[in-house]
């Protein structure tokens, strides 16, 4: 595929940007990576700066709006448009001003749904049957801004996060490869958000929605467990081991939330109502198991 002539200034820096930035380089021209700075008591992987210095791009960091502000004043970048994907700093109606054509923002849902930070897991969290890519053109509101265009994908009933978002990374490039030269030449032009949508917001996530509430629908607690694979992950105790649950089913039994038991030959966990078969699981150290290997050395932890 030929490189769109312009260049781009590709904002970016969680998770999914390192990924993103890595299949954008070979169908456009970046003119440079903007991206937080490596912190000094970081010890891991910085993908994004690690991926940008393989590429051979010019990295600029910001650590927030002002920052950024000062940046963009000062480096007179030569891009017409912005992309941006995942990148975790407020963005100044200043900033996107100083681009031509914008900003085009890539957001992993069907806008007006799941506006906010993480709509990869509210998306599976809430049991819809479909999610997808929205292009959008940013602006001040809260993922608010007129739409360029979408891409659907349908949600499988054991989709988890890491694959979602390995897939939605995939739309998005494909769409940003499609309607970005477009959207340049003038040959498309930005749409409304729907308005007879009633927008929806997810959040970050915090260390405390890994614990599990035993208390909730089972198929509530299953799909937390698909959205939470990766972070936070999905905890409990049985007995006085701390356990993380990787995957499970629902199954027509009741008995006390909480409560575990064998049935069937399966280690069960009892819901709010219904209980899940707990198909694998991991102890702290240790490789993850199944349900079954779990039950041969622990079964006098259960309750039953």
């Amino acid at each position: 595929m030929k490189k769109m002539s312009e260049t781009i200034l590709f904002f970016c820096s969680g998770p999914v940007a390192a990924k993103s930035l890595e299949l954008l380089s070979t169908s456009f021209n970046v003119e440079a990576v903007v991206t937080k700075p490596r912190l000094s008591h970081h010890k891991g992987t910085v993908p994004v700066i690690e991926t940008a210095e393989k590429l051979g791009l010019k990295i600029y960091t910001a650590v927030n709006k002002k920052s950024l502000d000062t940046l963009i004043e000062e480096a007179q970048f030569q891009s017409k448009v912005g992309v941006l994907i995942d990148f975790g700093i407020i963005v100044s109606q200043e900033v996107i001003d100083s681009f031509e054509k914008g900003i085009v923002n890539s957001h992993f849902s069907l806008l007006p749904e799941w506006r906010g930070a993480d709509p990869i897991t509210f998306s599976i969290l809430s049991g819809q049957p479909a999610t997808g890519v929205s292009l959008m053109l940013l602006t001040a509101g809260m993922d608010e801004g007129p739409i360029l265009g979408y891409g659907q994908y349908m949600l499988s009933p054991s989709i988890t996060a890491p694959k979602l978002t390995e897939d939605l990374i995939d739309l998005s490039n494909g769409l940003l490869c499609e309607l970005l030269p477009l959207y340049c030449e003038g040959k498309i032009s930005p749409t409304p958000q729907n308005d007879t949508i009633k927008p929806t917001y997810s959040r970050k996530l915090t260390k405390d929605d890994s614990i599990l509430d035993w208390s909730k629908p089972a198929e509530q607690i299953e799909r937390e467990i698909r959205a939470f694979l990766e972070w936070p992950r999905s905890r409990c105790i049985i007995g006085k081991l701390e356990v993380l649950i990787t995957s499970a089913h629902v199954i027509a039994a009741n008995g006390r939330p909480g409560q575990f038991a064998k049935l069937n030959k399966q280690l069960i966990a009892y819901c709010g109502s219904k209980a899940l078969a707990i198909d694998t699981l991991r102890l702290a150290g240790k490789k993850e198991m199944t349900g079954q290997a779990f039950l041969a050395g622990h079964k006098h932890l259960l309750n039953s």
